[in-house]
């Protein structure tokens, strides 16, 4: 395997990894909510908001190796 195949497995799953953890990032915010915890479930959700932006870039990256 050559450097640009490894450079496009290790995309698609920081790809997927990123994902995982936005989900749960979602889930833990709604979790705090529910115990009152307002700000810092706004603090949650501006990590998976800002993991989200991240898939972006990684995406376009992987969109840019393939061409």
């Amino acid at each position: 395997m050559d450097f640009l195949e490894k450079a496009r497995v290790r995309l698609e799953h920081w790809l997927e990894h990123n994902e995982d953890h936005r989900e749960e990032y979602e889930k833990f915010a709604e979790l705090l909510e529910a115990e009152g915890k307002g700000e810092t479930a706004a603090y949650v959700r501006e990590t998976a908001e800002l993991t989200a932006r991240s898939t972006e870039a990684l995406e376009k990256a992987l969109e840019t190796l393939k061409s």
